[in-house]
C-alpha cells in the first residue's frame, strides 16, 4: 500500500495512490489517490469516499517526525571507501532535525555559508509506534512503511568541524517522499533493491541495499536501545557510492525500485 500526504490547495490530507510503477519510478497516468480520514499513524487507514486523480493534487512529505530524523553513516560499503572512510564496526548515527523535512518537487536551499552542498540517495524507514529496546527480530513490528531520502549534505563543513549535525541539519537538507510504500519487508533489501541518483538527468549513483553494512532491522535495533523511537520517526538507512556536489539550479532525482522516484531543485538560500 502507497500512503501519501497531499494537498489539492487546502488543507493536507492523507491518501492511498493506485497505479503501476515503471521502471524509472514513475506512476501511469491513470494512477488516482483515495482519501483518508486522518493519519493512519494514529487512526489506522480508513478510506473516505474521495478520489482524485493524482496529477490534480499536489504530494507533500508523506510524514512529518514528530521529534527526529535518524541518520545512518557509511552504511555501503563502497560509499565508505570511496571518502577513504572504515566500515564501522557498529553502526554510526547523527541526528537531523526535523525542520529539514520537505517533500517531493520542494527546493533544496543552498545555504550561503557553504560552496561545497551533496546529494545523497537513500531509503529510508518509517516508525509507526512508540518503541524502545526493540530486538532485531521484532523489528518490522515497529515499522510503517518505506519511503526515499536524499540526506543532503554540506561536505566542507562536514569535513571542517569533524562532526554531522551542521552539516546535515540545514532546513530543507532532508528531502522524503513520494509516498510511504508499507507492504515491503526488511529482506528485500538484504535481498538487493537498485537505488539510482540522478543528476539533470545523468546517473551518478547506482547501488543496491545488498551492500549495507548493517541491515534494517539492526539498525532499528540498534537506535531503540539509545533512544526511545515515536511513531512517524525517520531512520535514514545510508547511501551507495557516488556522492557528489550539487549546484543552484541543479534538479535531482532519487529513484529506488518499488518505492518510486523523488525529486527536488536546487535554489539559492
Amino acid at each position: 500500500m502507497r500512503i501519501a500526504r497531499f494537498t489539492t490547495g487546502e488543507e493536507p490530507q492523507y491518501g492511498v495512490i493506485t497505479g503501476e510503477l515503471d521502471e524509472h519510478g514513475q506512476l501511469d497516468e491513470d494512477a488516482v489517490i483515495v482519501g483518508l480520514a486522518g493519519d493512519p499513524l494514529y487512526v489506522g487507514v480508513r478510506p473516505l469516499d474521495v478520489e482524485h486523480r493524482l496529477t490534480d493534487v499536489r504530494l507533500l512529505a508523506p510524514v512529518l517526525p514528530r521529534s527526529k530524523v535518524v541518520g545512518i553513516a557509511r552504511n555501503y560499503r563502497d560509499h565508505a571507501a570511496e571518502l577513504g572512510n572504515a566500515v564501522p564496526t557498529e553502526p554510526l548515527w547523527f541526528l537531523k532535525p526535523n525542520t529539514s523535512v520537505v517533500g517531493p518537487g520542494d527546493d533544496i536551499a543552498y545555504p550561503s555559508v557553504s560552496n561545497d552542498v551533496h546529494y545523497e540517495g537513500e531509503v529510508a524507514v518509517v516508525i509507526g509506534r512508540i518503541c524502545r529496546d526493540v530486538p532485531a527480530a521484532q523489528a518490522t513490528d515497529v515499522i510503517h512503511g518505506y519511503t526515499i531520502a536524499n540526506d543532503v549534505t554540506a561536505r566542507d563543513l562536514q569535513r571542517s568541524v569533524n562532526h554531522f549535525t551542521r552539516a546535515k541539519g540545514f532546513d530543507t537538507f532532508c528531502p522524503l517522499g513520494p509516498w510511504i510504500e508499507t507492504d515491503l519487508d526488511p529482506q528485500t533489501f538484504v535481498d538487493g533493491v537498485r537505488l539510482r541518483t540522478f543528476r539533470n538527468g545523468d546517473l551518478v549513483q547506482d547501488g543496491t541495499t545488498a551492500d549495507m553494512v548493517f541491515d534494517i532491522p539492526t539498525l532499528v535495533e540498534h537506535v531503540s536501545s539509545t533512544m526511545t523511537l515515536l511513531p512517524g520517526d525517520v531512520i535514514l538507512t545510508g547511501t551507495p557510492a557516488g556522492v557528489g556536489p550539487l549546484e543552484v539550479g541543479d534538479e535531482v532525482e532519487v529513484v529506488v525500485d518499488g518505492l518510486g522516484s523523488l525529486t527536488n531543485t536546487v535554489k539559492a538560500r
